[in-house]
C-alpha cells in the first residue's frame, strides 16, 4: 500500500500488505506462459505461492515471504483470447443515440466533441495571479504585520481608518452646505441641472397662467457640477425647431460683437443657462442671482462654455437673465469627495488581503460617494437626499452579499496577495464603472431601449461596437472556465438566464429594460476566476450595479411602455386642420383655423400653441356647458406686431386637461404667409394605429 510522508509504513497497511498479491512484469509472464505443466507443477511444489492462471486477463502473483519490501501493485492487462474484429465506432455510438437517430451522424459527431471540449482538459487548472515584482507587492502586507502582529490591534485599525474616512468625507461635504447669504436676495436655493421655470407643451396652462410671474421676480440659486452635460432625452419643440440629446438653452448673447447681458427664453435649463452665460463653473458648480424680465423676442445662437444655445426668432412672455458683480462662495465639492475617497479606499486595498475586509467597506464607500457627491438623485435637499439613498441602500448590501458569496467576488479575491495589481485592476475598474456618467459619457447611448437606439444618432452604431467588444470578452472568458473545468456548468446557468430573458421580451404589455444593475448582476458570474482581465471585467462591474443603484435605485426590469416613455412621443392622432384663412391688413392681420372631428369618443377638446405658449383650449360635446363651444381659432396681429415676427402654431386633441401629441410647427411668417407644418409629430418613426387601438391605449392612459 502508501507509506507515510517519512517513508514508513503504518500498522494497518503492512497487514495489508502481506495479503496484497505481486503482479508479475510483462517478461515473467511470457517466461510463464510458456513452461509446461511439469514446471507448473514445479513451481507450486517449491511453495513460492505463484499459480499460474491460463487464459485470464490478469495474471497475480504474491510474494508473502516475511522479510520482503513492500510490493507495488501493477496491472498487466493480457490479450483477448479471440481474435474478433472490433466493433465499429459508428455502430458503438449508434446506441447512446437511438431516441435522436433522426439526427444525422456527422451532427451527433459534431456535438460530442463540443461536449468533450467544454468540459475541459483532463487536469484541471485553477488560475492564480502571480505578482509581478513580488517584493513590492508584499511590502505593505509585511509592514503591517510587522508593526501590529496582532490580529486584534489590526482590526482596531481598519476600524480607525474606516471613521477618519466618514468623519472627513462629512466635513468636507458639510463645508459645500455653508453657502454665505447674498445681500438683497437670501441664501441661495439648490436646484437641479433640469431646473426651468416653463414646463413643456401646455404644462403651464393656458396663456401660461401657471408659470406666473413674467417679470419683477427672481432668486439666488445654486447649481451643482456637470449640468452642462444634463440633455433634453425626448424631443422638445422651440419654434419649428426639434431639441434632442443637447442642453435646453435657447438664446444668451451673441455669438460675436460686444459682450451684452445673456437673455434667456423662459422654458431654458436655469442652470445649463448660468454655465452658458459664464454665471457658474459647469466643473465645479457655484451660484448667482437669476432675474425674470419679461416678453423678449429674437433669442439669438452662440457656442460658450462647451454649450451651444438655441435660436428662436420670435417672441415669448417669459424671459430671464442674471444679475451681474453677485458675489458667491458656493462651490461644488464633488471633486474633493471623490478624492477623499479614492485615496482612502486605494489605502485599503494595498494593505488588506482578507477578501471580505476589503469588499464590504469599499463597496459602502463607493455606494455613498456616488450618491451623495459624484451621481446624486435629482433630489436638492440633503436630508432627503440621504434618506433616498438609505432606502436603496439596505437592500444594496444585501445584494452585495449574494455578489460577494455566490456570484464570483470571493473566489477572485481569495488568495490574492498582489496588492498594487488589484488596487489599480480591481478597484481601479469599479471606480471607472460608478463614475459613469463621466466615463462613458461620450458613448452616445443614453439609455438602452428601442426608442432611443432609434431616434439617438450614432447609438445603433456605439452598440454594435459594444456588442463586438463583448463577444471577444466572452471568447476569452469560456477559454479560462474551460481551462478550470467549469465551463459547462456556467453554460447551464446563462442557458437559464437566456431563457429568462426571451420570457421577459414576450411578455404582452410590458417592456425589458436593462439597467445598470441588472446589466452587472448578468454578467458578474462570468469573472469568478482569479485572472488579471477579471479583476478588471468584475470591478468595472460592481461599479455599474454601484451607480445604476445609487443614482437611480432598483427600477423594475419589466415596465410599461407607458413609463419608458416618459415625456416622449404618445403615438397618438393628429388633428387634421383645413387651410386656414388669413386676411392681411395695415394695422391688423388674422389667421383663422377650423379642424375636423376627433378620431375617438376619448378625445373631447382641442389645444393650440403659439410660440410654444398655450393660447388656446376648447371642449366640445352634447353637453349643454359645451354645445357652444367655437368650432375654429383666429389669431390676430394688431399694431406694431404686423410685419415684425414669424409665429409657430403647434395643435393637439385633448382627454380632459392633458394634452396629447402636439403637431409640428406651421409658421406663419411675418410676410403673411402660412407654411403649413409637417406630417407626424417628431422625427421618431411610429407604427401604425388602427383606430380601436387607439382608443384602447387612450383609455389606459386615462386610467
Amino acid at each position: 500500500m502508501v507509506g507515510t510522508q517519512d517513508g514508513a509504513t503504518s500498522p494497518k497497511s503492512a497487514h495489508q500488505a502481506h495479503q496484497v498479491p505481486q503482479v508479475q512484469d510483462l517478461e515473467s509472464l511470457s517466461s510463464s506462459s510458456g513452461s509446461d505443466n511439469s514446471a507448473s507443477s514445479s513451481n507450486s511444489s517449491s511453495g513460492t505461492g505463484t499459480p499460474n492462471v491460463a487464459n485470464s486477463a490478469t495474471i497475480l502473483i504474491a510474494t508473502d515471504h516475511p522479510d520482503a519490501p513492500l510490493p507495488e501493485i501493477t496491472l498487466v492487462e493480457a490479450l483477448e483470447a479471440d481474435s474478433s474484429p472490433p466493433t465499429p465506432r459508428f455502430i458503438q455510438d449508434a446506441g447512446s443515440w437511438k431516441r435522436w437517430k433522426w439526427v444525422p451522424y456527422p451532427v451527433r459527431r459534431s456535438i460530442v466533441a463540443v461536449i468533450r471540449w467544454a468540459h475541459g482538459p483532463a487536469t484541471p487548472q485553477r488560475f492564480r495571479i502571480k505578482p509581478l515584482f513580488p517584493n513590492v507587492q508584499y511590502a505593505p502586507i509585511l509592514l503591517l504585520e510587522k508593526k501590529f502582529p496582532r490580529l486584534r490591534h489590526r482590526l482596531w485599525l481598519l476600524f480607525f481608518w474606516i471613521a477618519i474616512w466618514i468623519i472627513t468625507f462629512a466635513l468636507v461635504m458639510r463645508k459645500e452646505l455653508d453657502v454665505d447669504e447674498i445681500p438683497g436676495w437670501g441664501r441661495p436655493v439648490s436646484i437641479g441641472c433640469g431646473a426651468a421655470y416653463w414646463n413643456m407643451d401646455n404644462g403651464c396652462g393656458l396663456n401660461g397662467m401657471q408659470c406666473r410671474p413674467f417679470t419683477d421676480s427672481g432668486f439666488a440659486f445654486k447649481c451643482p457640477a456637470n449640468c452642462a452635460s444634463y440633455q433634453a432625452l425626448n424631443p422638445r419643440a422651440v419654434g419649428d425647431q426639434e431639441v434632442v440629446y443637447r442642453p435646453l438653452v435657447v438664446g444668451g448673447p451673441p455669438a460675436t460683437g460686444p459682450d451684452i447681458t445673456p437673455v434667456y427664453r423662459g422654458d431654458s435649463y436655469l442652470c445649463g443657462s448660468a454655465v452658458h452665460a459664464g454665471v457658474v463653473s459647469n466643473a465645479h458648480g457655484g451660484c448667482g442671482v437669476v432675474r425674470l424680465i419679461g416678453t423678449q423676442r429674437n433669442f439669438s445662437s452662440s457656442y460658450r462654455n462647451g454649450i451651444e444655445s438655441i435660436p428662436f426668432d420670435s417672441y415669448f412672455p417669459l424671459s430671464f437673465t442674471f444679475e451681474e458683480g453677485v458675489q458667491c462662495s458656493a462651490k461644488d465639492m464633488r471633486w474633493a469627495l471623490l478624492a477623499i475617497s479614492v485615496v482612502f479606499s486605494s489605502v485599503l486595498s494595498v494593505l488588506i488581503t482578507s477578501p471580505t475586509l476589503f469588499f464590504f467597506p469599499v463597496f459602502t464607500g463607493i455606494y455613498w460617494t456616488v450618491g451623495l457627491a459624484t451621481d446624486p438623485a435629482n433630489i436638492t435637499d440633503v436630508p432627503s437626499l440621504i434618506s433616498r439613498e438609505l432606502g436603496s441602500f439596505l437592500p444594496a448590501i444585501l445584494a452585495a452579499w449574494v455578489m460577494y458569496d455566490h456570484m464570483g467576488i470571493r473566489r477572485s479575491l481569495t488568495g490574492l496577495t498582489a496588492q498594487f495589481e488589484k488596487t489599480v485592476l480591481w478597484l481601479g475598474g469599479c471606480w471607472v464603472g460608478a463614475l459613469t456618467n463621466y466615463t462613458f459619457d461620450f458613448i452616445p447611448i443614453q439609455r438602452l431601449t428601442p426608442h432611443d437606439l432609434q431616434q439617438q444618432p450614432g447609438a445603433r452604431a456605439a452598440l454594435a461596437i459594444i456588442i463586438v467588444v463583448l463577444t471577444i470578452i466572452t471568447a476569452s472568458q469560456v477559454w479560462f472556465f474551460r481551462q478550470e473545468g467549469r465551463l459547462v456548468r456556467y453554460l447551464k446557468f446563462y442557458t437559464l438566464v437566456g431563457a429568462g430573458l426571451i420570457l421577459c421580451v414576450i411578455l404582452p404589455d410590458l417592456k425589458l429594460r436593462i439597467h445598470h444593475y441588472i446589466l452587472a448582476l448578468l454578467l458578474l458570474p462570468g469573472t469568478s476566476m482569479q485572472t488579471r482581465p477579471s479583476l478588471l471585467y468584475q470591478g468595472l462591474l460592481v461599479g455599474f450595479f454601484i451607480n445604476g443603484i445609487a443614482r437611480w435605485g432598483w427600477d423594475p426590469v419589466l415596465q410599461t411602455a407607458y413609463a419608458l416613455q416618459g415625456d416622449a412621443q404618445l403615438g397618438s392622432p393628429l388633428p387634421a386642420l383645413a387651410a386656414p384663412v388669413i386676411s392681411l391688413g395695415t394695422n391688423i392681420s388674422s389667421i383663422t383655423f377650423t379642424w375636423g372631428k376627433p378620431p375617438g369618443r376619448i378625445y373631447d377638446g382641442i389645444s393650440v400653441l403659439v410660440n410654444d405658449v398655450e393660447r388656446f383650449r376648447t371642449y366640445f360635446s352634447d353637453d349643454e356647458f359645451d354645445k357652444n363651444a367655437p368650432s375654429d381659432f383666429t389669431w390676430t396681429r394688431e399694431g406694431e406686431e404686423v410685419g415684425r415676427d414669424n409665429e409657430y402654431f403647434r395643435f393637439a386633441w385633448m382627454q380632459g386637461y392633458k394634452s396629447e401629441d402636439y403637431t409640428k410647427a406651421g409658421v406663419w411668417t411675418r410676410e403673411g404667409e402660412w407654411i403649413a407644418m409637417a406630417p407626424g409629430p417628431s422625427r421618431v418613426k411610429k407604427r401604425g394605429f388602427t383606430e380601436e387601438e387607439k382608443e384602447e391605449d387612450g383609455r389606459k392612459r386615462l386610467a
